[in-house]
């Protein structure tokens, strides 16, 4: 047995990241977003940042096999493109942010951002006007710089998607894109910038199975007229995963 393998099998929590991995994927199945909102404040507990960062992205390629051809002909993708594009230039910066802030910080920050997407959606903020190029680019550049500097790669397309009053089909397939493209910028900048250990590919197998079986299991449960249950399951497992994660209690 590889010794790269023998020591992810003996990493500190793995059961609680294999089990949030799981509780992750049934949400990003069913809501098309989720994931890092409620793996990242735990996987912070037992993983460096940057390990965090790179195994979200990554585990997010997994489960894009499973989502992605349904949600590609539902999208808009002239606004996913934007958004995509925009979130690709920022990771970088992201990126070095993480690279020179303090863990204990970024697990607050990480925290924080989540708590706060999750009190503007509950609270039940929506938006009214029309978003055009200037503004998916804000969004899409604020989701890269975010992402690759906490792992955390939605709240800021999910703030503005869950705030509006589109279809929640589409809200679904836009958000599943866009998540998508914005993993494949964050693990090829991560593999450039040799930022992550690659030993975490490891991990990211061991994470990879039960995330892809249920977002299987997850997508099978959406339907549309579920939505009242979409929004509250997905609210309740962010919330439990922001509380569990806070450094105050370790």
């Amino acid at each position: 047995m590889p010794e790269a393998l023998q020591q992810a099998l003996s990493l500190p929590g793995l059961g609680w990241l294999v089990l949030t991995i799981g509780a992750a994927g049934l949400v990003r199945g069913f809501t098309g977003f989720g994931t890092a909102m409620i793996f990242v404040p735990v996987a912070t507990q037992f993983l460096p940042i940057a390990d965090v960062v790179f195994l979200m992205a990554a585990t997010g390629i997994v489960s894009t096999f499973a989502l992605a051809p349904q949600a590609w002909r539902e999208c808009d993708k002239t606004e996913i493109s934007t958004l995509g594009v925009a979130a690709a230039l920022t990771v970088p910066l992201g990126l070095w942010v993480m690279a020179q802030a303090d863990t204990v910080v970024l697990r607050w920050i990480a925290c924080g951002i989540t708590g706060v997407t999750l009190l503007a959606i509950v609270t039940g903020w929506r938006w009214q006007g029309r978003l055009g190029v200037p503004g998916r680019l804000a969004i899409g550049g604020s989701a890269g710089v975010i992402g690759g500097m906490t792992g955390l790669t939605g709240p800021v397309v999910i703030v503005f998607y869950l705030a509006s009053s589109s279809d929640v089909r589409k809200i679904r397939a836009n958000t599943i894109i866009f998540l998508a493209l914005l993993d494949v910028a964050i693990v090829f900048s991560i593999l450039i910038g040799g930022a992550a250990d690659l030993s975490i590919l490891w991990i990211v197998l061991l994470l990879g199975l039960p995330y892809l079986s249920t977002t299987l299991i997850g997508k099978a449960l959406f339907d549309p007229k579920l939505e009242r249950i979409y929004r509250a399951a997905a609210y309740s497992v962010i919330l439990i995963a922001v509380v569990s994660g806070l450094p105050i209690l370790d």
